[in-house]
């Protein structure tokens, strides 16, 4: 979209105390913003507390949470034109479409009335806004000549598709690459976990998918571009760490927790930190800006922090489509009318585009393959009622202890997360949470015949889900892995055959074995530990190899610690050499012993070689590697040779990008962070250029410190939060939010961040409000302009 609009770069200078008349509230509401662009909200009942949240989210972040909406309401053609018609067609088929009374009940008893005040104080903001916008709305909306819209309660409630779910796109890779090369060659591409696992896979009719089968999905889920390269969104590229120490194992005596949660790293960053304060209420943590309440952080008495626990709740259903009628699919021995609900499409500069979303009874259609007679579409745990994504945290954030913290996590029901707790009583523990289909003789790995002989069995769900309880070695880490205990009875729960690698637990749970008083600064340390096990381990296994060219590179890297620092050059070798040119010699070979000849451009292969995610699990090269007997000297040569080929395209490869000087050779000048705003960097202005410069970082998919990478080694995923906090002693706890807290490029607090997440430092995350008013930069006054929203 064209625009003339010119834009000022300049700090917005504050005033130290603003007054601000607004509707939605009973009493006044204080916001004391600090130093580090944090919200310490205080307001005299716990409706007017999320009234001011919402208030301060939309003042920092409006555009943020305004796009948020769009896109999940199927709104964004209305304001950016025909191009993002596919993008709200996909949002409009995941919307919950079910009963809204039941639906408000399944978090809280008073959750709507929590997120009337929440939408409340966000359309409170623009109302003010909107009285001055070439002052008070973010450039954004200039430039792209758009205003913000008001929002209902419901349209939180509704959206579903900015949580991290899974495992349709692990059903769709594996059945393809069984139909495609085998069952054997499955191994190649994807880990099975616990190790021994055979899939469950029954040809379903498989010949109806392709690599596109997810396409609607995928719109569904993608971010929005505004640019070839600014985009604001989220993905479903997750990752994350979180760590609970007890008492006795630590420096203090008292408990302490961790949590650093990876995903896309983006200006703004997905999350906004803020502090809640009213009668029976006292929670400050980080959410997600577009919702109300805490889901990672603490009150009074419980701190809590999540990462991501890898349950099943999705599964793809192929059905038979009738012989004569595109309309109609089988099930249980009759043949069913394809619901369809005509919805129409506001579109910028042009006419209404009307279209037909399609469902089956178990979810959105994602295909109709009309050659094959088939139909595909997903049933999703997360379009039941209750689903909306960290929702659920409104009935836990103010616990008061840890027995009333596990009842109340029974009302969360996506996404599935591994939740650790510690309380001031020293209480600690781990609780897995979500709701979890109960499959009958399958295992849900891929997908099934949509005929009815794969259904539900109903779902598994709060304190049925795995848990520990003051586990005896003093602590519990999760960094996404396998972790469900042997003795654990599932009640028939299939939990997932797809795991994230182990290598960053593994780093963690060797420090938290030998540390027996565990402190704050380590904690802080070991989030930025860049030691990647994993390929230590892949190295060793191929100890026996003297290739026949780079002798003295390949010994540099037989003797390497796995360090993967910015300024590593063995870092910068080995990662380049593996992902890029040994990972793909090792598939054709693996496929060669099993009679496979692949052509290099296939689908079929790049899906094994994965080059385009950023985890970088090398899981699949061990199982490829134990197909190899490195005591036969006929292997041993023939990976002499590949190996010294493959070294050879890695070095020119890195004197292609770097030049010809190895001396000069670090990792952290490939592997860096390009942060991009997603809107002013798509102009030609003063103000779009260099608001962030490139950063250097260490790291990798499978370092605690994740700096997952795109196929330009450019740093995508990571943990732009972390936080850590010392429990019971509230004021030493310490976070960080980077780039800041703020979106607009305006604000002081748009960036102040960056400096401190690029040197692994923080910032005290204050709770008393004496040391909250030492840190005082900004005082904003809600003043109620009529009756509250509520009586």
């Amino acid at each position: 979209m064209e625009t003339q609009c010119k834009i000022s770069a300049q700090v917005e200078e504050h005033p130290d105390r603003q007054k601000v008349l607004i509707q939605g509230l009973e009493n006044p509401v204080e916001i004391i913003v600090d130093l580090w662009g944090v919200p310490h909200i205080y307001a005299s009942n716990k409706y007017d507390v999320y009234v001011g949240q919402g208030f301060q989210a939309a003042r920092d972040r409006l555009f943020q949470i305004d796009i948020w909406r769009r896109r999940g309401l199927g709104k964004l053609a209305a304001v950016l034109g025909s191009k993002y018609v596919d993008q709200d067609f996909a949002n409009r088929q995941f919307l919950f479409r079910g009963d809204q009374r039941t639906e408000w009940l399944s978090y809280a008893t008073d959750a709507k009335d929590i997120v009337s005040a929440f939408v409340s104080g966000i359309n409170a903001f623009i109302a003010w806004a909107l009285e001055s916008p070439e002052t008070r709305l973010p450039q954004e909306y200039a430039i792209l000549d758009m205003k913000p819209e008001i929002w209902n309660p419901e349209d939180i409630s509704k959206i579903r598709t900015h949580g991290l779910l899974s495992n349709a796109e692990q059903e769709l890779q594996r059945a393809l690459t069984i139909r495609d090369l085998g069952r054997e060659a499955e191994g190649f591409r994807s880990a099975q976990v616990p190790d021994g696992t055979r899939f469950d896979v029954e040809d379903a009719g498989f010949e109806a998918l392709d690599d596109q089968t997810l396409k609607v999905y995928w719109d569904a889920f993608a971010p929005v571009e505004f640019s070839n390269r600014g985009e604001i969104g989220e993905s479903e590229i997750s990752g994350s760490n979180n760590w609970v120490v007890a008492g006795d194992r630590t420096e203090t005596g008292r408990p302490l927790l961790a949590n650093d949660p990876h995903r896309v790293i983006s200006s703004p960053s997905l999350r906004y930190l803020a502090h809640l304060n009213a009668p029976g209420m006292n929670v400050i943590g980080a959410g997600e800006p577009h919702l109300p309440g805490i889901s990672i952080g603490h009150n009074e008495k419980v701190a809590f922090g999540l990462t991501i626990w890898g349950a099943d709740q999705e599964d793809i259903y192929i059905y038979d489509l009738h012989p004569d009628r595109d309309d109609q699919y089988y099930y249980n021995h009759s043949w069913e009318k394809i619901e369809v609900v005509e919805e129409s499409f506001a579109v910028r500069g042009a006419q209404d585009v009307v279209r037909e979303l399609q469902f089956t009874r178990h979810g959105p259609v994602l295909d109709i393959d009309v050659e094959n007679r088939k139909l595909v579409a997903l049933r999703a745990a997360w379009l039941e009622p209750g689903m909306s994504p960290y929702l659920g945290s409104l009935e836990f954030q103010s616990s008061e202890g840890a027995e009333e913290f596990r009842r109340g996590l029974r009302r969360w029901g996506a996404p599935t997360v591994n939740m650790n707790y510690a309380t001031t009583d020293g209480e600690i523990g781990w609780q897995a949470c979500g709701l979890i289909p109960k499959r009958n003789g399958w295992d849900g790995s891929a997908p099934v015949k949509g005929d009815g002989s794969f259904e539900w069995g109903g779902f598994v769900y709060g304190d049925d889900l795995p848990r520990d309880i003051n586990p005896g070695q003093g602590w519990f880490t999760t960094s996404n892995q396998f972790n469900i205990p042997e003795d654990y009875q599932s009640n028939g729960m299939t939990y997932s055959t797809d795991w994230a690698s182990d290598a960053r637990h593994e780093v963690l749970a060797e420090w938290l074995k030998e540390d027996t008083a565990v402190g704050l600064s380590k904690s802080i340390q070991m989030q930025s530990n860049v030691k990647n096990v994993h390929a230590v381990r892949l190295l060793a296994k191929l100890s026996k190899v003297q290739p026949n060219r780079h002798s003295d590179v390949w010994r540099e890297l037989q003797l390497w610690d796995g360090q993967e620092t910015a300024d590593s050059k063995t870092a910068l070798i080995y990662q380049v050499w593996e992902t890029r040119h040994f990972r793909p010699w090792l598939v054709d070979l693996a496929l060669s012993e099993l009679g496979l000849a692949v052509q290099e451009d296939s689908a079929a292969r790049k899906r094994l070689l994965r080059q385009e995610t950023p985890m970088a699990d090398i899981r699949p090269e061990f199982q490829m590697l134990a197909n190899f007997d490195f005591e036969e000297a006929d292997i041993v040569e023939i990976f002499n040779e590949g190996i010294g080929e493959t070294l050879s395209h890695a070095l020119h490869e890195i004197s292609q990008r770097l030049g010809q000087n190895q001396q000069d050779w670090v990792w952290g000048d490939l592997h860096q962070l390009k942060l991009i705003h997603p809107v002013l960097d798509s102009l030609d202005s003063d103000a779009s250029n260099n608001l962030f410069k490139p950063i250097k970082r260490g790291g990798s998919g499978d370092s605690v410190g994740m700096s997952g990478y795109d196929i330009d080694f450019n740093v995508v995923v990571g943990s732009s939060f972390r936080m850590n906090l010392d429990v019971g002693n509230w004021d030493e706890c310490v976070a960080i939010n980077m780039p800041g807290q703020s979106a607009d490029s305006r604000s002081q607090h748009f960036n102040d961040l960056l400096p401190l997440w690029n040197s692994d430092d923080v910032f005290p995350l204050l709770f008393s409000r004496e040391a909250i008013e030492e840190s005082a930069k900004l005082r904003i006054d809600l003043i109620p302009e009529s009756e509250s929203f509520y009586e």
